[in-house]
């Protein structure tokens, strides 16, 4: 380029630099009131959004004040970004200096990511905070449609932890302390017309409702009763496949889970399809088992693979039959017992041992899921000979009442004082 040309060019570019220089000059020439002024802090967001009569606006801003974060100090500009510019109109906002006015569905993970995964971050706040709630949500049955499939419709952060008014899972009025965590699920599963596009049933709350786990948390106030999150995951929800219920299923019920591995029927139901434990007390809507359902699951679920009048196909029914017999010896001891306590006589230590009976039911009870008799036998035996014990104490101490009382008579109607007969209760 000759020194011509570059004498030429040289008004053009300070032409195009000029507004750049104006710009600079104006900003740094305003007065400090207005620049301050540009840059509202959080709690101006508050101010002036919590006196809006547009719900969708004044709202988060009202019930943002009880929102864990506003506890820890956060403020709307921490998830919403910086305002450099805000007119009196509220759409007068410039996009690209960053402020996040509503993020996109598909955006809100990252958003919530920024911090919840940053382990450093977090452990200023809650050391014992996970920090890997996004890895797992993007192994989810919903962070996958999210993210594999351009799919907003599927649940994200805010449906299980409502925007401006998230509090501790511990606090009873949070939407994830366990007793309000199958509602929160609901909102969506509950949805028949939100659930329509994925051929699922929306009766699971309902179902898990009227299980014995539902009501042990609902009505007995049982907090350790399995929900939702605790079978499907929370951050990593997903439906547990064939092969995982039993470990599933396996975290509070140990020892069954430990019964079914060891009698190998846990590869044939897998084999076959058929998920475990649900096969025989199904998923949602769990009822609490009885012994009489023992001849049922025998017609229903072992028939499928096993005649009925096979010994295999007769294991359930023996094992009703051995348990039966426990119990009809429980109640008869029971009632000796009973009578002899109506009588006046000390039978406590026999009643205390006759409890052990029922912890003999209840192993027997768990060893059912051996599917094999032979497991159940024992646990029965021992309850039998704890049985009979009780009801030998009780026909004794009964013995010793009707033997004391005829003496008592005899004495009576020779006008002799009475005599107390050691181990009476007169």
């Amino acid at each position: 380029m000759t020194l011509r040309e570059q004498v030429t060019m040289q008004p053009r570019r300070l032409q195009r630099l000029a507004p750049v220089f104006l710009t600079l000059v104006a900003l740094l020439t305003l007065p400090t009131a207005t620049r301050a002024q540009q840059v509202p802090t959080g709690q101006a967001c508050v101010d002036c959004h919590s006196k809006l009569k547009d719900q969708r606006l004044s709202a988060p801003a009202r019930n943002f004040k009880a929102d864990i974060h506003a506890q820890k100090g956060f403020t709307c500009l921490d998830c919403h970004g910086n305002v450099t510019h805000h007119g009196s109109d509220p759409r007068d906002i410039t996009p690209t200096v960053g402020f996040l006015t509503r993020p996109g569905r598909r955006d809100i993970p990252a958003m919530c990511g920024r911090c919840h995964s940053d382990a450093a971050f977090m452990k200023r706040y809650n050391p014992m905070l996970r920090t890997d709630q996004l890895s797992e949500y993007r192994t989810s049955v919903h962070g996958k449609r999210l993210f594999e499939m351009g799919d907003t419709v599927v649940a994200t952060c805010i449906d299980c932890h409502p925007a401006h008014n998230i509090l501790p899972p511990t606090d009873p009025a949070s939407s994830v302390y366990p007793t309000h965590v199958a509602k929160t699920c609901g909102r969506c599963h509950a949805d028949s017309t939100r659930m329509a596009p994925y051929h699922i049933p929306t009766n699971q709350v309902k179902l898990w409702s009227a299980s014995v786990h539902g009501e042990d948390m609902l009505k007995k106030g049982d907090l350790s009763a399995p929900t939702c999150n605790n079978c499907h995951g929370n951050h990593g929800a997903a439906p547990p496949g064939v092969a995982d219920v039993p470990h599933v299923c396996g975290q509070c019920h140990a020892t069954v889970a430990d019964f079914f591995a060891a009698n190998g029927h846990d590869s044939i139901f897998t084999a076959n399809k058929l998920p475990g434990c649900v096969t025989c007390h199904s998923n949602h809507g769990i009822v609490l088992p009885t012994d009489s359902l023992l001849a049922v699951r025998a017609r229903t679920v072992c028939a499928k693979c096993h005649d009925p009048n096979s010994p295999a196909g007769r294991q359930f029914l023996v094992m009703q039959t051995l348990i039966d017999s426990l119990l009809i010896e429980q109640a008869n001891s029971q009632r000796l017992l009973d009578q002899a306590n109506y009588l006046g006589m000390d039978v406590s230590q026999a009643q205390f041992d006759l409890s052990d009976v029922t912890t003999a039911l209840t192993k027997a009870r768990t060893a059912i899921h051996s599917f094999r008799a032979d497991s159940v036998a024992p646990q029965i035996k021992a309850g039998l000979t704890t049985a009979n014990n009780a009801a030998v104490q009780g026909q004794a101490a009964q013995f010793q009442q009707v033997t004391l009382n005829t003496l008592q008579l005899q004495l009576l109607l020779q006008n002799q004082p009475a005599v107390t007969v050691s181990g009476s209760g007169t």
